[in-house]
This record gives C-alpha cells, sequence and structure tokens, in this order.
C-alpha cells in the first residue's frame, strides 16, 4: 500500500492498512500535517451548521468520532463550550437553531455541560450594547495541536511496521496496462530518484489530489476538486475575550468562530474560492479585514485593530468540485473516487474529510480496498484529562522523573501524553535537555530531540511549527528563534555553518505560513 499525503487523513489510513498487516508506504512532499491540518480552525465538532443543509449522517458520524476522540486522545483533544450567538439581524432563527441543538444534543447520548450564570453573564457585557442578543450554549471539541495527532497516529503506523517518508515526493503514479503499478519517488533533501512498486495507490493528498492525478496522466472528466480557502487571523488575548469559544454571524451571515487557542484568540474562517498552488495559499487583504472587522464588531469595547493580529495564515480545503454551487452549501463529506474507468485501477483518490473524521474516513478507505475493518464497538478510555485526579498525580511523577518543574511536566503530558515520562527520562541526562526551548516557554530541549529521534522530524520547521509547535505562540519572535537554534544545536552538535542554515530555513518556512499583514489597508477597514 502506498498512501500518497501526510496529514491528517492520510496518517490515518497509513495507520488502519499498517494495523493490518499490510506492507505500508506512508509518503510527504513537505512534513506531515504541514498543509490543511495546519491551517485548521482546530475543532473537533459534528458540525452544527451541517444540520442546516440536512447532512444528518455526517453530523451522527462526526459527533460519534469527537466523543471518541474524546477518550482516546484526551490529552490532546478536549471539551470546549460554544456560544452561539443570534441578534435581531441574524438570518438564523432562535426556533431552528434550539431545535439544532437538542438533536445535536441526541447524537452525543449525553447532556452538554453549561456555562455558569456568570460567565455567560461576563460575554454579555463584552458584545456590542447595540444589539439585542440571543445566547445558546452548548458544547464541541477542540484539538489545539492537530499536528501532534498526526505525530501520534504516525508513530503508531510506524510502530505496526508502515515506512514513513517525508520531504519525499510523488513525481509520478507508474500506470501501465490500465492500473497503478507503483510510484516514482524523490527525495526532496538529497534529490535522490527511485520507483517503488504498489499494490495499491492511494491518493491522500488534499488539494494536491488533482495535481497527482494530472502528473500521472489520469484523465479525469472535471476536476475531482472545488479548492476553498480558508484564512483566519490570530490576536493577543484581548480585555473582555470569552474562555469560551464564540460561533456567530458576520456582515455576510457567514458563521465565524472566534476561539480561545494557545494562549492566544484564533479568528476564522472565509471561504474564497482558490484553484492555485496550494503550497502558496495566503490570506488576502479582503479575508483579513472581514476577519477583522467581524471581531471589532462582536466585541466593540476591546477595540481590536490590526496593529494586534500577531499573524494570519490560509489553506486550501480540499471540497469535492460543485461548480455553480456556493462554498459554504457544498458537502463536507468524504468520497473515494475509484480511477479505474480512467485507466488506472487501483489507484484511489481521497475528496475532502475533516479533522474529526480522519479514523472513520481510513477505515472506509481500508474496507475499500479489501481489509476487512469492523466499527469500534467500545470506546477506549484515555490517557487522562486535566479534570482527571491521576492526571495530576502523572504531573508530579514526571516532573520528579525528570527533575523538572510541574509547569514542564504538564506541557509535556499535555503535548505527548503517556510518552512524557520517556521523555523526561531522557531530560535527567544533561541540564542542556532539561532547558526550555526559548526562555518564554516551558517546553523544553528534549522533547525537540525525541521529535528528531522517533518522530521522523528532520528540520526545524518540523519541529518548532509541528511536533513541539512553540512557534505558533503568543510571544514568538526571530531572537525566540535564534535562541531555540542555539540550544538545540548544542545539544545535537551542529557547527556553525548548520546551525546557520537551520535557523535560515526554518525563518523562511515560518514567514511563508504566518503572514504580517499589511497594517494599513487592515486599519482602515477596522476604522470604518
Amino acid at each position: 500500500m502506498v498512501i500518497i499525503g501526510g496529514g491528517i487523513n492520510g496518517v490515518a489510513v497509513a495507520r488502519e492498512c499498517a494495523r493490518a498487516g499490510k506492507r505500508t508506504l506512508l509518503v510527504e512532499q513537505n512534513d506531515f500535517a504541514s498543509g490543511v491540518t495546519s491551517r485548521s480552525t482546530r475543532i473537533i465538532h459534528g458540525g452544527l451548521r451541517y444540520l442546516e443543509h440536512g447532512e444528518i449522517g455526517l453530523v451522527r458520524e462526526s459527533v460519534r468520532e469527537r466523543e471518541r476522540l474524546l477518550r482516546e486522545r484526551s490529552h490532546l483533544v478536549h471539551p470546549i463550550h460554544f456560544l452561539l450567538l443570534l441578534n435581531e439581524q441574524s438570518q438564523r432563527s432562535a426556533m431552528k437553531v434550539r431545535a439544532g441543538l437538542w438533536l445535536y444534543e441526541r447524537f452525543a447520548k449525553r447532556k452538554s455541560a453549561g456555562l455558569s450564570e456568570m460567565e455567560l453573564k461576563r460575554v454579555e457585557r463584552a458584545l456590542d450594547a447595540g444589539h439585542q442578543w440571543s445566547i445558546f450554549n452548548y458544547e464541541d471539541a477542540q484539538c489545539e495541536f492537530p499536528e501532534r495527532l498526526v505525530a501520534e497516529w504516525m508513530m503508531e503506523a510506524a510502530a505496526a511496521g508502515a515506512v514513513i517518508r517525508n520531504h519525499c515526493e510523488v513525481v509520478a503514479v507508474d500506470i501501465a496496462q490500465g492500473r497503478a503499478r507503483g510510484v516514482l519517488l524523490r527525495d526532496r533533501i538529497s534529490g535522490k530518484d527511485e520507483r517503488v512498486e504498489g499494490g495499491w495507490i492511494l491518493n491522500c493528498s488534499g488539494p494536491w489530489a488533482d495535481r497527482v492525478c494530472q502528473r500521472s496522466a489520469v484523465r479525469t472528466s472535471k476536476p475531482l476538486l472545488g479548492g476553498v480557502r480558508g484564512s483566519h487571523i490570530v490576536l493577543p488575548r484581548f480585555s473582555g475575550a470569552p474562555t469560551a469559544a464564540v460561533y456567530a454571524e458576520a456582515s455576510d451571515s457567514r458563521p465565524v468562530f472566534v476561539l480561545p487557542w494557545n494562549e492566544q484568540v484564533l479568528v476564522g474562517t472565509t471561504e474564497v474560492s482558490d484553484t492555485g498552488d496550494p503550497a502558496k495559499a495566503a490570506p488576502s487583504s479582503e479575508e483579513i479585514e472581514y476577519l477583522l472587522r467581524t471581531a471589532a464588531r462582536l466585541f466593540p469595547k476591546a477595540k481590536i485593530s490590526a496593529h494586534d493580529i500577531k499573524y494570519a495564515f490560509a489553506g486550501v480545503r480540499p471540497l469535492p468540485n460543485s461548480p455553480g454551487n456556493a462554498a459554504s452549501s457544498v458537502s463536507r463529506r468524504h468520497f473515494l473516487h475509484d480511477h479505474t474507468p480512467e485507466g488506472a485501477a487501483r489507484l484511489i483518490s481521497v475528496i475532502g474529510g475533516k479533522l474529526t473524521t480522519a479514523a472513520s474516513l481510513a477505515r472506509e478507505c481500508a474496507r475499500k480496498i479489501g481489509i476487512p475493518v469492523q466499527e469500534p464497538t467500545t470506546i477506549a478510555m484515555g490517557s487522562g484529562s486535566s479534570l482527571d485526579p491521576m492526571f495530576d498525580h502523572a504531573i508530579l511523577d514526571i516532573a520528579r522523573a525528570g527533575s523538572v518543574s510541574e509547569e514542564t511536566a504538564r506541557g509535556m503530558m499535555e503535548w505527548h501524553g503517556p510518552r512524557a515520562m520517556d521523555i523526561a527520562r531522557m531530560a535527567l541526562v544533561s541540564a542542556e535537555l532539561r532547558a526550555p526551548i526559548c526562555p518564554h516557554t516551558s517546553h523544553i530541549v528534549a522533547e525537540v530531540v525525541e521529535a528528531y529521534r522517533q518522530e521522523f522530524a528532520v528540520t526545524l520547521g518540523d519541529v518548532l511549527l509541528r511536533r513541539t509547535p512553540v512557534a505558533l505562540g503568543a510571544c514568538w519572535s526571530e531572537s525566540c528563534s535564534r535562541e531555540a537554534a542555539a540550544r538545540i544545536g548544542a545539544v545535537l552538535g551542529w557547527n556553525e555553518q548548520a546551525l546557520g542554515a537551520n535557523l535560515e530555513s526554518f525563518e523562511m518556512e515560518r514567514t511563508a505560513f504566518l503572514k504580517k499583514p499589511s497594517r494599513g489597508i487592515a486599519l482602515e477597514a477596522a476604522a470604518d
């Protein structure tokens, strides 16, 4: 089995195939989770808005998978309160919202815990007093760092026998005599080319799916994808910012989220057609203005301006091609496209999908190629959550084992789960391993060493943006980059040339991913 694409879907598929005992190769042209996965809104949700479009089956599947992730990956996926806001200008009626929330809760088969009256009043005070607000309270989940979820699944795939290769591009799928026979690979670090034979080729490359087909001379009757760009802005925590997530309507009635995230506030997302190179997706000035204006209108007392924007980022959703339909009405279901009619039997392209349903997509994909995977009948208990008293005991044990602070132990537990103890024991070896990655974080250099040793990290960007994503933090700067590179290089034995090359490459990747908006344009918009 050759799986092309190392986002959340590709890694989930590789894990499913490897667990079934199949010889599995997973290849990713850049780094795992560096595409759509790291550019998402980072919520694990049933898709309340999908009820509007009658996609009951998708909502039921999503809620089921959300509950499973909450239990199996509780150190990474945690419940979060959502406040759905309506005012007198809203397009959605309060009656329909109540009915939708009632149904949503029934799918979860448990009653959501509500926010306190005090917190609801606090949010009301922060909202625009010029409107009459109706506030609906429900519960979903958040995965602040889906990059870490991908890393865990990737390691499980490798433990089951999968061969894992990042920075390895599929130049083309080898098609001969009406079927896919293998792939032509190019190592993007060494430049070496090679051919690998495969019984099945699974194209899980997300927004690159059509490009893989084109390069392989697989002619589909129409494009499989209708790329839609989603952009986000990241703000510092502002006065009156709710501890719950806010789900509100923008000026054009589109739903927009304002979420607490990584000690900051994440605002998104947009829906703009984008058929360009997904690797170059970037938020436009108009999208940044739209999101800034939405947040500023919801919370006028906070006086949010363009100067507050830490950075913006964008990704291209790999939605199915639906010409003539508005992006918001295109199904978020995933589809498996069999290329047999196009003369490429045993090549399957995965279209669509989302963070929440990646595991169920992987099971469906496995069945499609003849692997008898059963639906899980029970949901395993997780490795602990902040509400679990055992979690606090584990933090104390990790702190003692690694001679690190409780804050560092908690951060390690939240990102690495049960493997945090192994990292703590490694940290005990030297003070350099116990040192923080940069002066502003409690995460330590030992976590970086683990990323290089066990989690297939190759570049400094792989580490600081995805395996231990401290560079997404509120106070990260160029000086943090230099300090982190120096501390990591000292442990890994980099000479001055290697240190400079790693640092330069990292800064280029971070700048291309996390955009600083044009302040003049955005300020003008915010002042309207």
